[in-house]
């Protein structure tokens, strides 16, 4: 079964639009795990528009299942990480005025930066994955790296699914493919939602985790929390 770790980040977003501590961050990460989560995910940036670096450390003893924490491995963050020691840490090439994650790393281009990036997290035992385009070049410079998983970009997919064209799933199941046959864990996040997710799994082979935030927040609003993860988790089996 594939695991579902929920990004919590709009949660963060709702409370800094008011200020104060509502909702709490903490308290939606430990509800979301008691209502079937096995996995809480947050993406602080270098302004902390939604999740803060503190955040992140308030989060660290209430996380029991899976605790993953992206972002761009600038000098705060690489801090941050080694300070917290989460059970995966995702790298995404973030701009700093990206308003979400917009493409994936080129692994050739960046590959020496990766290797020793990767290598330090390793070393204290904190599992990666590099945020990557389904483009079958970037997944083979991916292993170059050494990296213990992926996690596939799936904007392009839920766009063009959302308009019909399941054909779009093709370039990401022969990324997985080839990333199964070279030894590289899957993971896949970006405009997943229960409209598609059953889809992209059933055609994704040996998919270890799905990351998904603004969609299931968004569908939350009309069908409630502990529901809608349990329809995550229907269409993940």
């Amino acid at each position: 079964m594939t695991k579902l770790s929920v990004n919590i980040n709009k949660i963060a977003t709702l409370r800094n639009s008011r200020g104060g501590d509502l909702p709490n961050v903490v308290q939606f990460a430990k509800d979301v795990q008691r209502f079937g989560a096995e996995g809480v995910t947050i993406h602080p940036r270098p302004d902390e528009r939604h999740i803060r670096y503190q955040d992140a450390r308030d989060l660290k003893p209430e996380v029991y299942t899976e605790y993953n924490i992206e972002g761009n491995p600038v000098e705060p963050f690489l801090k941050l990480v080694l300070e917290v020691k989460p059970t995966q840490v995702t790298l995404v090439p973030d701009a700093v005025d990206a308003i979400t994650s917009n493409a994936g790393w080129d692994t050739i281009k960046n590959k020496g930066f990766l290797i020793d990036v990767i290598k330090e997290f390793q070393l204290n035992g904190i599992r990666t994955s590099i945020f990557v385009d389904p483009v079958l070049k970037q997944i083979e410079g991916a292993k170059e790296t050494g990296t213990d998983r992926i996690e596939l970009y799936t904007e392009a997919f839920a766009h063009q699914y959302g308009l019909g064209n399941k054909d779009a799933i093709r370039p990401y199941t022969e990324s997985a493919e080839l990333a199964n046959d070279l030894g590289l864990g899957i993971n896949a996040g970006h405009d997943l939602s229960l409209d598609n997710i059953k889809f992209f799994k059933e055609n994704i082979p040996n998919l270890l985790e799905v990351s998904i935030g603004h969609a299931l927040i968004s569908e939350s609003l009309y069908l409630g929390v502990e529901n809608v993860i349990q329809m995550y988790l229907h269409k993940l089996k």
